[in-house]
């Protein structure tokens, strides 16, 4: 994008050697996002229709960043053009940190203590930040207010309800929705409501959490937003997780506001109700309406979550068609489909040396993809790489300035994706993905790492190994145990 190079250049007094995009068709934002860089110098640049939510972006970066929140430092803009420039925060988002560090529900420590972080900052900018936030630039809505519920709650009803063919009552439904809305709105509701608080809109660069996508932002309940990360529908977070989550929110929270725990929880599950509907109306649209069949995928940890909400929670308000519409999706063949699809399909993703056979496919299934990665520029001719990975942080940024290397990765994931969708419609449960390169030291384990990186944040279930890297670990641990047990 030219213009994104012209704010670079004009930012860093240099012009950018490489462009990457950065969100591929599985976006759902429309958002152009690319990292722009010159060496070691790096940005990210944002081309977006949408005027009035790059504004609401921008102030409120500026505003979080001088309240000392993490969020990311704007360089440039040019709104003429629908395009600014950001810090760039890196690659690793909290969901994906979960989900290369979780075996079922146990979780590895270093990403409990990461959700730890991250709800203890969220009442900063809930209540900190919120006192002096200019909520003329909100968009659509300046509050989490009756029209902004109604038009979750139909998104719901017409998007996901309908086209799943859920029965449901079109007038006592409305009842309900109308008893939950004035029951919502009976919550204090003028703080910072940051709308998307979930897992894949917070990064972590050096361990430490950093914000984005709060440009939906607007005034609301403290309720919503601790709900939208711990009902965060693909990162499944288990219960027992979930409360002790919501309980440091809480204590971390009366610094902040004197709010009683009671006078928290009376509202509590009511909004993870409505997210929880919010969230599916989404699904709905993209899935169903538009097509789009990678976003049902996230349906069935929807209905876990409802299923939970269920057996453990009962609402202090009467909502007897929206409850029985809930218990049809539970029921349904349709949605229960869709729950095997997402459950059933394992990708294993393998880096080796073409001097050696590649990988077998020990599944049975047969077929998948052998990628050959020898006409990329090899680092491992470099002296300064030869002891280096594909993991490691010099070859990452060497193999990110080659144009070849992305053009090659977007096509591979290209059509890996395809072939994913389609193993999930047809319940196929493996499907193998090898790249190859001369040793498989660099460039194999760099593409290997990228589509695991990618297709986890489908959701995907992702098995890795680097064949050759393996064996160079297992060689190293064996040397010096000898060197250890020399006398």
């Amino acid at each position: 994008m030219d213009v994104l190079q012209q704010l670079f250049a004009q930012h860093f007094h240099t012009p950018p050697t490489a462009v990457k995009p950065l969100q591929g068709q599985l976006g759902g934002s429309g958002r152009a996002i690319l990292r722009l860089s010159a060496g070691a110098t790096t940005a990210i640049g944002i081309v977006y229709a949408g005027r009035e939510e790059n504004i609401a972006f921008l102030e409120f970066s500026r505003h979080f960043r001088r309240h000392g929140l993490p969020v990311p430092e704007i360089y440039a803009e040019d709104l003429a053009q629908d395009a600014y420039l950001e810090e760039d925060l890196g690659d690793t988002t909290l969901y994906d940190l979960l989900s290369a560090h979780r075996t079922g529900d146990v979780i590895a420590p270093e990403v409990v203590e990461a959700y730890r972080k991250v709800v203890t900052i969220l009442p900063r900018f809930q209540v900190e930040a919120a006192r002096d936030l200019n909520y003329k630039v909100c968009y659509p809505r300046a509050s989490f207010d009756r029209q902004s519920i109604n038009w979750d709650l139909n998104y719901f009803k017409y998007y996901f309800l309908r086209l799943a063919g859920i029965p449901f009552n079109e007038q006592a439904l409305e009842d309900d929705f109308g008893r939950l809305t004035r029951f919502l709105l009976t919550a204090r509701r003028d703080f910072f409501l940051y709308r998307d608080f979930q897992s894949r809109n917070i990064m972590l660069r050096n361990g430490e959490p950093f914000f984005l996508d709060y440009q939906g932002g607007r005034k609301g309940a403290l309720q919503y937003d601790i709900a939208s990360l711990l009902y965060d529908g693909k990162a499944d977070l288990p219960p027992a997780l979930r409360q002790e989550l919501l309980d440091r929110y809480i204590d971390t929270l009366a610094g902040f506001v004197p709010i009683t725990r009671d006078e928290f929880m009376e509202h509590y599950y009511a909004y993870v109700y409505v997210r929880i509907l919010q969230a599916l109306g989404a699904y709905g649209f993209r899935g169903f309406y538009e097509r789009k069949p990678h976003f049902l995928l996230s349906v069935p940890y929807a209905l876990k979550n409802l299923r939970w909400l269920a057996h453990n929670v009962t609402l202090p308000i009467a909502l007897p068609a929206l409850l029985e519409a809930l218990q049809s999706m539970l029921a349904s063949e349709k949605l229960l489909g869709l729950a095997t699809s997402a459950d059933n399909l394992t990708v294993r993703v393998f880096s080796f040396s073409f001097h050696r056979q590649p990988p077998a496919d020990e599944s049975g299934n047969g077929g998948g993809f052998v990628f050959d990665g020898r006409a990329l520029p090899n680092p491992g001719r470099e002296e300064r790489f030869k002891q280096l990975t594909g993991k490691d942080a010099p070859v990452i940024e060497y193999l990110n300035e080659q144009p070849a290397v992305h053009q090659f990765l977007s096509n591979a994931i290209s059509m890996v994706d395809a072939s994913v969708a389609a193993y999930q419609k047809r319940g196929f449960k493996n499907l193998m993905v090898s790249f190859g390169c001369t040793g498989g030291q660099h460039r194999s384990v760099f593409l290997a790492e990228q589509l695991a990186k990618h297709l986890r944040a489908q959701g995907v279930d992702v098995i890795l190994r680097h064949i050759e890297v393996e064996k160079m670990e297992q060689a190293k641990l064996e040397a010096a145990q000898l060197e250890k047990a020399a006398p």
